[in-house]
């Protein structure tokens, strides 16, 4: 697949006016809202729970992403611009509700954006590294094999809860199983061109109806491990729509980048 496609198939990504259009939305929203029931759609999800995912993190440019170490978070290559000295992002952290005021606001020192991406060898992947060391918030350990690139996922995010809608104010999550490369590769369209080394496929192929979307970008892709732990394996990077039938979403395989991502960090 040439680069302009595979940009165009981005969905996760909130373009930068759009985003500070919505997050101004969010900031502004009447107190009311805090009284409106949870919503019922990530796409198909539900509310989660307030430090149920501590370490997801909304960063102001319409992504997410999840806290690898107190000061670095992990999110998507296309999710920034370049490797380098970078104070323009905030990332707001240990609340479901973005409106909340206990909400960790933290600027980014620098950003370091894989230098495989956007390549054949795929690699949507970035770190941001703040300003200061975040405390008292737990991290996300990342799968460091593909023996957890199975069973059931869970994916979570302030993204659209419809396809085209607006950002959440209130953190959604929902269930998504693994979909395998091969069956991923038969839906055809773009997804004959899957990256099968780089990236992991999920969500419902006949149906449908469960899925992230646009601005769940970066955010993570997790599950238990061995010992009932959280782990990531994905991170949201791209897909046809948002929970189409036949069109399930794509993540950055994590396990594949696992070293890269240590060297990368331990050199922040």
């Amino acid at each position: 697949m040439d680069i302009k496609r595979r940009f165009s198939l981005l969905k996760k990504t909130l373009i930068a006016v759009a985003a500070a259009g919505t997050l101004a939305a969010l900031a502004t929203a009447p107190p009311a809202a805090a009284a409106q029931p949870p919503s019922t759609d990530v796409v198909g999800g539900t509310r989660a729970a307030q430090g149920e995912f501590p370490w997801m993190v909304r960063l102001s440019m319409g992504c997410g992403g999840a806290l690898y170490t107190s000061q670095i978070v992990l999110t998507a290559a296309h999710c920034v611009s370049r490797t380098g000295a970078n104070t323009t992002i905030t990332a707001t952290l240990g609340v479901v509700d973005l409106q909340s005021t206990a909400a960790k606001k933290v600027k980014s020192t620098y950003v370091y954006r894989s230098p495989t991406y956007p390549t054949s060898t795929g690699g949507d992947w970035a770190l941001i590294k703040l300003a200061s060391p975040v405390s008292g918030i737990p991290t996300l350990p990342i799968a460091g094999t593909t023996a957890y690139n199975n069973g059931t996922f869970t994916v979570a995010g302030w993204g659209a809860a419809t396809e085209g809608g607006a950002q959440q104010r209130y953190l959604l999550k929902a269930t998504v199983p693994f979909v395998s490369d091969a069956t991923c590769k038969a839906q055809g369209g773009s997804y004959a061109d899957l990256i099968d080394s780089a990236e992991i496929c999920a969500g419902n192929i006949n149906s449908g109806g469960v899925d992230t979307c646009q601005g769940d970008s970066g955010g993570p892709m997790f599950r238990r491990d061995s010992a009932g732990a959280w782990i990531q394996v994905g991170i949201v990077s791209w897909g046809e729509g948002c929970a189409r039938a036949h069109a399930p979403g794509v993540y950055t395989e994590v396990s594949t980048f696992a070293t890269a991502i240590k060297n990368a960090a331990a050199g922040l």
